[in-house]
């Protein structure tokens, strides 16, 4: 049981799979029962090329509640560097390949959320995804 990780982690969609053109409204997670989790997000191959005013940018919260949410902050988020707003990925130049992106949520909430934020005309989809993987479960099966 040592090398098993089928009873230590637990998966959540964030973004379901899609070529979006258009905001996204968000799915929130509940992490309770977890003391960790960690945010998978896919982009593929930019639709657009990508500028200041033509952008993605991606929004990550978080709350109590599920009601009220507020913006993380670096102090929440291991992995990328948190911009103003909670932006956690922003695409605002040309993207040809496809990536995942990491991001360690380390903050103390008990629910978060992922929002794409589209700025812009995107006549062309961009292809993405977005899950969060729970681990550290307070309860573990019996052995």
């Amino acid at each position: 049981m040592y090398r098993d990780l089928h009873d230590n982690l637990s998966t959540a969609l964030l973004v379901a799979p899609q070529t979006a053109t258009a905001d996204i409204t968000p799915v929130s997670v509940d992490l309770l029962g977890f003391r960790s989790a960690m945010v998978m997000l896919y982009i593929g191959i930019g639709g657009i090329t990508f500028t200041t005013t033509n952008k993605i940018e991606y929004i990550l919260e978080h709350s109590n509640d599920n009601t009220n949410w507020d913006i993380v902050t670096q102090s929440a988020v291991l992995g990328p560097t948190v911009a103003a707003g909670g932006i956690v990925r922003s695409l605002v130049a040309a993207k040809a390949a496809a990536d995942i992106q990491e991001i360690s949520y380390i903050g103390g909430r008990r629910y978060i959320r992922l929002t794409p934020d589209f700025g812009g005309t995107h006549a062309t989809g961009t292809p993405m995804t977005a899950f969060v993987v729970r681990g550290m479960p307070e309860q573990m099966p019996a052995a």
